[in-house]
């Protein structure tokens, strides 16, 4: 079944993103935990987007890339949690 080892580690890291997302943004305050929130954005602005004016038609592209140290560390985290889980399955 190896459609759901991949079911299992999308949702893991998935799971890892959102919880290091949820863990900086509650730390950010906290001065000794606050480089959890360090992070960096790459991409083309989702505020500018880049438009593509074909005098019919308008497409706006956008796509923003936003990691930080606690989504690092939560993606780690699962993946390792997924080496445990994956003999299991």
């Amino acid at each position: 079944m190896k459609w759901k080892r991949n079911l299992v580690l999308i949702f893991l890291l998935l799971a890892g993103v959102v919880m290091g997302s949820l863990l900086a943004t509650v730390t950010a305050k906290v001065p000794f935990l606050g480089w959890l929130s360090y992070g960096s954005s790459v991409g083309i602005s989702t505020a500018e987007p880049m438009l593509l004016d074909l005098a019919v038609l308008q497409v706006a592209f956008g796509f923003q890339f936003q990691i930080n140290v606690a989504q690092i560390i939560c993606i780690i985290l699962a993946i390792l949690m997924y080496k445990g889980l994956a003999d299991r399955l």
